[in-house]
């Protein structure tokens, strides 16, 4: 059974240092453990961020699925990841952009497979080749 509890802080109210958690307990109470642990990272997003990355989840990170569920354009649903991603403390994946090869270097290799100076394995292979 989980009950429902607000984050703690993750700035001290007094002194603005960054709060660690020093206590947990079972929700009967009858056990401690005390210790000094890190506070989660979605722990210190605001509402909107943890609504945002709970329908990011739940859209299995589908921005299209996203954009009709919550009602906002691309643009902007854009940008609101991006924010949730800089408050994570997460560095963006670079997007992998697979090389293209020179259409003139894929005709060649066409051409010679047609012309039969080439095997359908070794066009295949240099042609794999070239892509990477």
């Amino acid at each position: 059974m989980s009950i429902n509890l607000p984050n703690p802080p993750g700035m001290c109210p007094v002194s603005g240092e960054p709060l660690i958690i020093t206590e947990l307990s079972n929700e009967s109470g009858s056990i401690q453990i005390r210790g000094k642990f890190a506070m989660p990272n979605a722990s210190q997003l605001n509402e909107e961020q943890q609504n945002l990355l709970e329908s990011f989840l739940a859209a299995r990170g589908n921005l299209s699925v996203l954009e009709r569920h919550l009602g906002m354009s691309y643009p902007t649903l854009r940008n609101r990841v991006d924010d949730l991603i800089g408050a994570l403390g997460l560095t963006p994946l670079k997007e992998s952009k697979r090389a293209t090869m020179d259409p003139d270097e894929r005709q060649r290799i066409l051409d010679a497979l047609e012309r039969g100076e080439l095997t359908a394995e070794e066009a295949k292979s240099q042609l794999k080749e070239k892509q990477s």
